[in-house]
């Protein structure tokens, strides 16, 4: 740790020693010639500024002791006193924003242009899947030449597929071209994949910084699901239809540009990495099976919480209901990481399955039960509690099974399953309301979690590792 270098003052022998105050910083080497001064109130000993007459030059040297550098108020305190990480964290945020923009103002521009929203869940759909197969090799590219080097021209071309959508919909292009342009953005890295690389490698020796970090990302992740449709809603109603685009393009370009200014945070490429790929490495083709079922969950209960809310003559308040749902995963997050994580990741992993499971049934019980939407919010707002803590622990032992200089492959193949299962929940969900009612969909979701949980608990045996 550096010392404070003391300020050292000629004066004449008969001359008062000019004293200066005392800095704050790290502690200094106690020197022999240095006192305390003692409170008189509760008798504790302080450092005090003492002058050392020792000299044989005629001059006098005053030094000043510093006080105790503060201890973090919290571990996010801790975290982002890291240098940069406040800086490559305002970026990740601005370019995460967007996520949740994209999609909703794509459904809004399109239907509100051809009049079919069947048409506009095609497309969105198509984009989807175009993500789940192009994300990967993406994130490849960056773990093998550099998040900077690859995320900027990335969310260039992304941007340019956005703003094609944007045109064919204006000029009234044929439909094939709308899929064409919104297939094009799925080059759209990972940011949040590349946010947790840069936390595990500035704490690659301090795994409680990391259960912080991860946690601090999944309570991102929740804010941007709360924040981002809601966003392009009022944007595309309240300005044109195209706002939400143009404004999710602005934030998601300025965002990656500062986050992939911040150079000394970014984990240096491997450019010829001798691992294979993630998905073959022990331990993750259940892990990632068990994303693809916990994406199930959320794409369930999104779809069914509409339907429930239209069936009650409340469809507007859907998307504030399900912010309930996002927010108490959101604050479930974030406390989480403020506790040190006890016994092994595979155990505490099950352990959240199981109690998301158990919680997913609450939504059931008060559609079934009471049929209020006021009900079913507060019921919404507990199942999102133990989303968060299972999903840490979940990019956790993501993280720990990837190989070496894949991080960023092997987590964006974990968003990649989200992705999916979100896909095939909506689909299964919407079947469900359809075919039987929109309380009775509401056991996709708790069915979709209980298959996480089961997948967990039959390879727990074999891939667990401590």
């Amino acid at each position: 740790m550096p010392r404070q270098s003391s300020e050292q003052v000629r004066t004449p022998p008969s001359a008062v020693a000019h004293q200066t105050p005392a800095p704050a910083g790290p502690v200094l080497r106690p020197h022999p010639s240095r006192t305390t001064r003692t409170d008189d109130t509760d008798g504790t000993a302080h450092p005090t500024r003492t002058t050392d007459t020792t000299s044989t030059t005629g001059s006098t040297h005053t030094t000043s002791t510093a006080r105790p550098a503060r201890t973090p108020l919290t571990p996010y305190h801790r975290l982002f006193a890291a240098p940069g990480a406040r800086a490559f964290t305002l970026g990740n945020l601005l370019a995460r924003l967007p996520s949740g923009m994209f999609s909703v103002s794509a459904v809004i521009m399109i239907a509100g242009s051809r009049g079919s929203y069947a048409l506009a869940g095609a497309v969105t759909a198509t984009g989807l899947a175009a993500t789940a197969l192009v994300a990967p090799w993406t994130a490849r590219l960056v773990d093998r030449h550099g998040q900077a080097r690859i995320a900027v021209p990335a969310t260039a071309f992304a941007l340019l597929g956005s703003l094609a959508l944007l045109l064919c919909v204006r000029l009234g292009a044929p439909d094939w071209t709308l899929f064409a342009a919104y297939a094009a953005t799925a080059t759209t890295p990972n940011t949040g994949g590349m946010s947790r690389a840069r936390w595990a490698h500035l704490f690659r020796d301090d795994p409680d910084a990391v259960h912080t970090a991860n946690s601090f990302e999944q309570a991102a992740d929740e804010l941007c699901f709360m924040l981002g449709p809601v966003c392009a809603a009022f944007l595309c109603t309240a300005l044109f239809p195209e706002a939400g685009t143009l404004v999710a393009g602005v934030l998601l370009m300025t965002g990656v540009l500062v986050f992939a200014a911040q150079r000394s945070t970014e984990p240096p490429p491997q450019r010829h990495p001798h691992s294979a790929s993630p998905v073959l490495a022990p331990g993750m083709p259940p892990l990632l099976l068990g994303f693809l079922a916990t994406g199930a969950v959320f794409g369930s209960m999104e779809v069914v919480t509409i339907a429930f809310a239209d069936a009650h003559g409340h469809r507007g308040a859907a998307g504030a209901v399900l912010a309930l749902q996002a927010a108490g995963s959101c604050a479930a997050g974030l406390l989480y990481g403020t506790l040190k994580p006890a016994g092994p990741a595979e155990r505490r992993h099950r352990l959240g399955l199981a109690a998301m499971t158990l919680t997913m049934s609450l939504p059931l019980l008060a559609a079934s039960l009471t049929g209020s939407l006021a009900v079913l919010a507060g019921a919404l707002l507990l199942a999102g509690t133990a989303t968060a803590p299972t999903m840490v622990t979940g990019m956790a032992l993501v993280q720990r099974r990837t190989p070496e200089g894949r991080l960023n492959e092997g987590m964006t193949l974990a968003v990649t399953g989200l992705l999916g299962g979100i896909a095939c929940g909506s689909a299964l969900g919407g079947w469900v309301v359809e075919r039987f009612s929109s309380t009775a969909g509401y056991a996709v979701p708790i069915t979709a979690a209980a298959t996480a949980l089961i997948l967990s608990l039959l390879i727990s045996g074999r891939f667990q590792r401590s």
